[in-house]
């Protein structure tokens, strides 16, 4: 089980510590935080009616209650731009097999957070695909059919069903047989990186962008991306009280067992120091997964709790989260302080992370959308 939540955590947002691979002089707009970003003048800005602005001060973040819930992203806008295709084309993949391109009429584009899909269609190939994962919640694929059944398991017989000339996954998804089935019939199928973090983010666009012959087009999403986290994070950073709130993110499923803490290699750090808060997990010194228990929770004691919308609805809604053991003692259950974010969301990064750290930001700080 806690491999298999594991497994959720790999989609993006949740950042671990493995990096680009680049040296540069100065940090990425990708690791530097909002915490780092913020001053003084700035929470005092917030904070101080007679402040030159026309902006009202924000309240103060620790004075919130209740759920705050984070918008869905709108689908993404194709980047700007004509970009030459240049197929056939050949890449090694994540797991160093060789494969040839030829077609990219017929798309799927299939991972645990449906980051893959929303970069497809950044990359201007949106209209070619014919088939997606539950995660790909985009507007525009509203009727494009699922090929995933429950806890994202590959159907491989309506996949070939739909005639793919290129299949994009990585092994957030399976089982294994069904891409081997997949594969043995012919298609192209090529593996991505299931690391889903903020530092791998602009090598995973590339990826894509190498995959469907227009590695022009993912230079250029890759800036765009890149600028926009800049802004976001320079965004955000006018919000940050002088004191970091503390953060922890749970997953949750259901009224049973299904209850996590998402550690500091889950890709959670990175969302939330990018928001200006403490990720208290991973201050605790916790990796990976581990069993949200009264214990844990009550060392933790967190001012906020994010978590997803999915999972929130499923353990019967705020009530049913803040009755966990170990949740009633917390501080943010004190408040009943909630910040749940849609699941296709959360963690999956992508070319619309500058867009997740506003809104959960905006979420976290009480700044309305007029502000």
């Amino acid at each position: 089980m806690t491999k298999r939540i594991t497994a959720v955590i790999m989609a993006v947002l949740l950042l671990g510590a493995c990096g680009t691979g680049n040296v540069a002089e100065e940090p990425s707009a990708a690791e530097t935080t909002v915490s780092e970003a913020a001053d003084v003048d700035s929470t005092e800005a917030m904070e101080d009616p007679s402040v030159e602005g026309d902006a009202a001060p924000l309240p103060d973040p620790r004075s919130l209650t209740g759920v705050s819930e984070v918008a869905d992203l709108p689908d993404p806008e194709p980047i700007d731009g004509a970009f030459e295709q240049v197929l056939p084309v050949t890449v090694t993949d994540h797991e160093d097999n060789r494969v040839t391109i030829t077609d990219t009429e017929r798309i799927l584009a299939l991972d645990l957070s449906g980051s893959l899909s929303r970069t497809v269609i950044a990359l201007g190939y949106g209209d070619s695909i014919v088939g997606r994962s539950i995660s790909s919640t985009e507007e525009q694929l509203a009727d494009v059919p699922v090929v995933t059944a429950e806890e994202h398991s590959l159907n491989a017989e309506a996949i070939l069903s739909l005639r793919p000339t290129l299949v994009i996954a990585d092994r957030t998804i399976g089982p294994p047989e069904a891409l081997v089935q997949l594969e043995s019939s012919g298609i192209p199928v090529v593996l991505t990186d299931p690391q889903h973090t903020m530092e791998s983010n602009s090598d995973r666009i590339q990826t894509v962008a190498d995959i469907l012959g227009v590695p022009e087009a993912g230079a250029a999403l890759v800036e765009r991306t890149e600028s926009e986290i800049a802004a976001a994070i320079d965004e955000i950073s006018a919000w940050v009280p002088e004191e970091p709130l503390s953060a922890a993110f749970l997953y949750v499923r259901g009224t049973a067992g299904v209850f996590f803490i998402f550690g500091s290699d889950n890709g959670t750090s990175a969302l939330i120091e990018n928001v200006g808060a403490r990720d208290i997990a991973s201050e605790q010194g916790i990796i990976g997964t581990v069993p949200a228990n009264a214990e844990s929770l009550l060392l933790l004691n967190p001012d906020v709790i994010l978590t997803m919308t999915g999972g929130l609805e499923s353990t019967d809604g705020i009530d049913g989260l803040l009755s966990r053991p170990g949740v009633s003692d917390t501080t943010a259950r004190q408040k009943q302080r909630i910040i749940a974010i849609p699941d296709g969301m959360s963690l999956s990064f992508g070319p619309q992370t500058g867009e997740v750290l506003v809104a959960v930001a905006r979420a976290l700080y009480g700044v309305d959308e007029t502000e």
